[in-house]
């Protein structure tokens, strides 16, 4: 279905409910009127109490009996009329749900209080075993499927005959604490101040899940206690330290996953409001690079007849790219996947050009101009070198020739290409320079591109339900600069797209001391949470 014809379907669907009511309303007040009529005309049928007493006072008394059923059934009308407007798709008044607001807040105050660091293996099976409690009271079968770090749960909820399925994509785990010292206020306790929430997992990831969990609670409450759309969900704890289970569990998994979208596990908030999506994520490829000329340092009088490994490894990295960032690896640029219609019309559509991110780091040697800011982020491949090591690094001199070092990068991979092409690639590349003695070493586990396209119905009906839910039609990317685990979902369940909207805002400190959310972008979450269930409702 197309974004008009969505809107026109929604538009007449809307419609046809409020004719209903309308036509329910003057039913209702209809009979309220002649039972009214019947009242003041029907005295021979009272009580034989009133037939033995004053006939004045008797009619009073049938007469008050009339108009309280004549007001109370205009009062029933209007209140239907109100129920409607209340219950149209997408539409949710803040008393509706402001209980599930708060549950969800204390969902999340529960949630950061377990400190499920999962780099260093703490609580985490606790943390497992809560969110699956929090699941199965709503309604949800939960399976948990072992991971190599930490427990995978995965959830379901909803008919099978629903007219679409809806997969969710968090993690209960979070990144360590430290520095301790510079938090304002404990970490693993949830404290609000000046709107803000703050506590470790807060935004990254355990508020974005507390704030969905709300909003199922409320669909289901006004859809009479079932859900009205299939809803499967994935909580994994082990994406801080790179979800080394992640795709082994979705391939095995793949028949208890199936859906005709996902909403993925974050997103944010512009500062005025709009609310940001990614349709996609880059990959990652981190390496490092290693030379080594000697057995010890030397002195450095010896540079003269002996090659130095820093030297090596500066030719090493100058080689890999231009004064504009553009990768100079032979091949690196072929076969990219070219960007859609759609995804373009989106770049184009993002405002600003990058003065946030430049202001608030101090940038002073800011790579592309003008628009090709947004393209750059979105559709770039870039290779970047994160650390240097070898020789002496302390204070004054030491003039010393090092025997070995290493540099350490991470290439930043867009749909087109994959980790082991590009490593073969770099050798290749390397050898071709004369640097066949440096040494490629893989570290993390990679992750590969993936990306959804702008105009698939999935992604359309949540960009409609997140303008619905705030207001303001939102700014789209199609892709992170970021990477995560996106592209098992996409490759084992047959091109699933991956939408990710959320409650993150530009100053969550996501990974840093004082990490917080606003609470309006929480209370907004769970609008918008309600409005994508309701409207998945009515199928795609």
């Amino acid at each position: 279905m197309t974004l008009g014809s969505f809107d026109l379907y929604m538009s007449r669907t809307a419609q046809r409910t409020n004719d209903i009511m309308r036509a329910l309303t003057l039913a209702t007040v209809t009979l309220g009127i002649i039972a009214a009529v019947a009242g003041l005309m029907g005295m021979n049928f009272q009580a034989d109490i009133f037939k033995s007493g004053n006939n004045g006072f008797r009619d009073v008394l049938i007469f008050i009996r009339a108009l309280v059923l004549l007001i109370t059934s205009v009062g029933t009308g209007a209140a239907g009329c109100s129920a409607a407007a209340s219950l149209r798709l997408g539409v949710m008044t803040q008393a509706d749900f402001s209980a599930h607001i708060e549950r969800g807040l204390s969902d999340l105050r529960a949630l950061v209080a377990l400190q499920s660091v999962s780099a260093q293996g703490r609580r985490l099976p606790e943390t497992a075993a809560f969110v699956r409690e929090l699941l199965e009271a709503e309604g949800f079968t939960v399976r948990t499927v072992p991971g190599d770090v930490a427990p995978v749960l995965i959830a379901e909820a909803g008919p099978d005959n629903a007219p679409a399925a809806l997969l969710i994509y968090n993690h209960y785990d979070v990144q360590p604490e430290d520095p301790l010292e510079l938090w304002h206020t404990p970490p693993f306790e949830l404290t609000e101040r000046d709107g803000r929430l703050y506590g470790r997992g807060a935004s990254d990831d355990k508020g974005e899940f507390a704030s969905r969990l709300a909003a199922v609670r409320a669909v289901r409450e006004r859809a009479g206690g079932q859900l009205p759309v299939k809803v499967r969900w994935l909580i994994e704890g082990e994406e801080e330290v790179g979800s080394p289970s992640l795709e082994r569990v979705v391939r095995e998994q793949a028949e208890h996953l199936r859906a005709d979208g996902c909403w993925w596990e974050f997103g944010s908030v512009s500062e005025d409001g709009r609310p940001v999506a990614f349709l996609g994520l880059k990959g990652v490829m981190c390496l490092e690079l290693r030379a080594k000329v000697a057995q010890s340092d030397l002195h450095s009088s010896l540079g003269a007849v002996v090659d130095n490994p820093l030297y090596r490894l500066a030719r090493a990295v100058a080689s890999l790219r231009d004064e504009e960032g553009r990768l100079t690896i032979t091949g690196a640029l072929e076969g990219l996947a070219p960007a859609s219609v759609a995804d373009e019309a989106a770049i184009a559509a993002v405002p600003g050009q990058g003065e946030n991110t430049y202001g608030t780091y101090g940038v002073t040697r800011p790579l592309g101009e003008g628009r090709e800011y947004h393209r750059r982020l979105n559709l770039m491949p870039v290779v970047n070198i994160n650390g240097w090591g070898g020789g002496y690094q302390g204070a004054g001199s030491k003039t010393v020739l090092p025997a070995e070092g290493f540099v350490k990068l991470d290439f930043r991979l867009v749909p087109g290409q994959t980790p082991e092409h590009m490593l073969t690639l770099l050798r290749a590349h390397l050898d071709a320079q004369g640097l066949a003695d440096v040494e490629i070493v893989e570290l993390e586990a990679h992750q590969y591109p993936a990306r959804a396209d702008a105009a698939h119905p999935f992604v359309q009906a949540c960009l409609n339900a997140a303008e619905a839910a705030y207001g303001l039609p939102p700014i789209v990317n199609p892709s992170s600069g970021g990477s995560g685990p996106m592209h098992p979902f996409m490759d084992a369940l047959g091109g699933l797209p991956c939408v990710a909207l959320g409650i993150g805002n530009v100053g969550g400190r996501v990974h840093a001391p004082n990490e917080n959310i606003r609470r309006v972008d929480f209370e907004k979450g769970v609008a918008f949470g309600v409005t994508l269930l309701e409207r998945l409702a009515q199928g795609l």
